[in-house]
């Protein structure tokens, strides 16, 4: 994870979110602080941070203080933070509760809330299999995928103060391409996740020797995959998003 957080791509990711904090905040909500990388920096930004997650944090850091919570029914009242800061957390959220989330995430905010998220990502790309339900799951536990609209549909209630994108994706996958993946077995997926498997909860191990139809269909996939990549352009890896709520 260190290594991950010290890469410039992540390092860029890091600081536009920084930068769309806005000064003068009191308190902040940072949902999913997990080991408390954002929480800690946030504290840097406001006088008051609260890091919430399924499991409490563990971590301790001056001006922050822990607990356990879910996204889709916090146990704060309306409007009790000026800023809720929520990053690569709602591509896991399952989508039956997306709705829920987003709406307690806007009750609960104040003034602001941020958003961070994959920028229209393929969640076919990198897939795994689990070898222990059989099940194929999408990359990194994400079953969700987003743009600017369905971002603002979430928040109707909120306004746009702005938008950025950061970096660029890799290629994106095509049905075909999955499909055969699928077949082969996921040999390039994404085993080294701290997610489990999304269908049974299982820890997602890597896949076994593949067989000779299995290492076709691998170079059938990779071959359609860059003859895709010629001709589709390239987004953005990552949107956030600065809403704000309606002046009174």
């Amino acid at each position: 994870m260190e290594h991950y957080r010290a890469s410039p791509r992540e390092q860029a990711r890091f600081s536009d979110l920084m930068r769309l904090i806005p000064s003068g905040l009191h308190s902040a909500l940072d949902i999913g602080a997990r080991d408390g990388y954002m929480s800690k920096a946030l504290a840097g930004k406001v006088d008051r941070v609260t890091a919430l997650d399924l499991d409490k944090p563990s971590f301790t850091a001056p001006r922050v203080t822990c607990v356990q919570g879910d996204a889709t029914a916090l146990q704060f009242p309306d409007r009790h933070f000026d800023l809720v800061f929520c990053a690569e957390v709602l591509e896991h959220i399952p989508t039956r509760l997306l709705d829920k989330a987003c709406a307690e995430l806007s009750r609960v905010a104040g003034q602001y809330v941020l958003i961070g998220v994959p920028y229209k990502q393929d969640i076919r790309k990198d897939q795994t299999t689990c070898y222990h339900c059989g099940a194929v799951n999408p990359p990194w536990a994400h079953v969700n995928s987003f743009d600017e609209r369905r971002l603002q549909a979430l928040f109707p209630q909120l306004e746009v103060q702005k938008i950025t994108y950061v970096e660029t994706a890799g290629p994106d996958t095509n049905g075909l391409s999955a499909a055969l993946m699928n077949f082969a077995g996921n040999p390039y997926g994404t085993y080294g996740q701290e997610e489990p498997c999304i269908h049974c909860g299982h820890k997602l191990t890597p896949p076994p020797p593949r067989n000779l139809a299995q290492k076709v269909a691998t170079k059938g996939a990779v071959w359609l995959n860059r003859m895709q990549d010629v001709v589709t352009p390239r987004h953005a890896n990552w949107v956030h998003i600065l809403f704000r709520q309606p002046k009174r």
